[in-house]
């Protein structure tokens, strides 16, 4: 049967050790110089796909989801999503809790078909909004969710990232989520 040039499906098992590399790929490049090198080597795909194989066989309560983009039958792209775990965002705020694009598939709309099924299947479940953090420093993700739709709402977060407690900043963008507005395409 013919697939479709570009695609987003829901996870299986199956796809986590693609989803592993593709995770590995982007937090590599996301958070280089931003953690300590035992930190940044620990980014390794078999990791990331042993989490994902797991999280896929006992998912947490409520609505979690993994899906992946997919460039033919290859898995190009990641998003997970569930409910916001921030104690001022109330119970009906989804959060997307990962989402990352293959460096080598950027540019080609799998982040914004991503990020658009995310906000389908959390609005299908209930929620009126959606949330995303983002490093501080990287522009160019933070210019691709306010493209999309998502603002700064002014909360930010010093997130651990090594065993030494040494932090990377976040911001936290938002989008309130009604049957007349949805996060745009945007990249």
């Amino acid at each position: 049967m013919p697939t479709a040039d570009a695609s987003v499906r829901a996870a299986g098992t199956n796809d986590v050790p693609a989803v592993g590399q593709v995770q590995a790929l982007v937090w590599q490049e996301a958070y280089d110089g931003i953690v300590p090198p035992q930190v940044h080597a620990a980014f390794d795909p078999q990791s990331f796909a042993a989490a994902w194989r797991d999280s896929l066989r006992t998912p947490p309560e409520g609505v979690h989801r993994l899906l992946v983009a997919c460039a033919g039958e290859q898995v190009v792209g990641f998003v997970a999503i569930g409910p916001s775990q921030d104690p001022d965002t109330g119970q009906t705020t989804g959060e997307v809790t990962a989402l990352g694009v293959h460096p080598m598939h950027r540019r080609q709309g799998h982040g914004s078909r991503l990020l658009n099924a995310a906000v389908d299947i959390l609005r299908d479940a209930g929620a009126e909004h959606v949330a995303v953090w983002c490093l501080v420093p990287h522009e160019a993700v933070r210019a691709f969710l306010t493209a999309s739709g998502l603002e700064p709402d002014g909360a930010y977060r010093d997130r651990v990232v090594s065993p030494e407690d040494d932090t990377a900043r976040e911001v936290r963008l938002v989008a309130t989520l009604t049957d007349d507005v949805t996060p745009e395409a945007g990249g």
